[in-house]
């Protein structure tokens, strides 16, 4: 049975290039059909009706018809457009971190329901609350673990005994946590504190409403953020070029906040 010309779906825009003078090519991601490329003809014409609703950062409902390569988006209209998120450059720049990792992991029509709920929840997350450095590190930890890597928590990947409280190490190579006798074997291996392990673990069994109650000192904080990025960096094998402008972003505000003391 051949598939309807004409169909819709939800959509988080991830991505535009521009094409010609007033097409856009969309990287989208939904629910249904996992990444998508679209063609949105005419999106840069002034009063054009798809406008808006096709920018990055968006949650749309868009109808599409199939094409011979691409299908073309023939109407469209904005869920969300988390105005709240695009309004300040920490979040905005979050946002699109969290945008390039969905499209650096995903490929093409591999239908992922999880993971769309997770991105959409995520933005929902990060457009309301404060609790930014959290919501970060609980989607990256679990969009791991929905694309298949998940890290051994409980057990030392390597000799399997069960991890007991004390600072263990984190293995990007093995996939997970390693007890102190076995991370001498692994010299990539880096130390990993039983708060950071604990906090971990409760994410791997948690929703978010859970994780943002965990209060996470600056120490633990940068410990969760140095374990995920370099896990992330593993399976990638790229740069993420978001994660380079948000260390970038960091740097700068340091330096104004400094200027401001003096």
């Amino acid at each position: 049975m051949s598939s309807p010309r004409n169909y819709q779906t939800q959509a988080i825009i991830l991505k535009q290039i521009k094409l010609g003078e007033f097409d856009k090519l969309l990287a989208i991601y939904t629910p249904e059909f996992g990444k998508l490329q679209a063609l949105a003809k005419g999106a840069c014409r002034p009063g054009s009706k798809l406008g808006g609703n096709v920018e990055p950062l968006t949650h749309s409902l868009l109808f599409l018809a199939r094409g011979r390569k691409l299908d073309i988006i023939t109407q469209s209209q904005t869920i969300d457009g988390f105005l709240g998120l695009k309004s300040d450059l920490w979040r905005l720049s979050y946002g699109f971190y969290i945008l390039e990792l969905i499209d650096l992991f995903t490929m093409e029509n591999s239908v992922n329901r999880p993971l769309f709920d997770l991105l959409l929840e995520t933005l929902h997350r990060l457009n309301e609350a404060d609790n930014d450095q959290i919501i970060l590190r609980y989607f990256e930890f679990n969009l791991l673990c929905h694309l298949g890597y998940r890290p051994q928590l409980k057990r030392c990947v390597i000799c399997n005994s069960y991890l007991k409280p004390q600072a263990n190490f984190f293995s990007c190579r093995q996939g997970g946590v390693l007890c102190p006798l076995c991370a001498q074997k692994e010299t990539a291996a880096h130390p990993l504190s039983v708060d950071a392990l604990k906090v971990l673990r409760l994410w791997e069994s948690c929703d978010y409403t859970m994780a943002v109650r965990v209060k996470l000192k600056p120490e633990l904080s940068w410990e969760l953020r140095q374990v995920l990025q370099d896990y992330i960096k593993y399976h990638l094998q790229q740069e993420v070029k978001s994660m380079r402008w948000l260390e970038e972003l960091k740097k700068l505000s340091l330096v104004d906040s400094n200027s401001s003391r003096h």
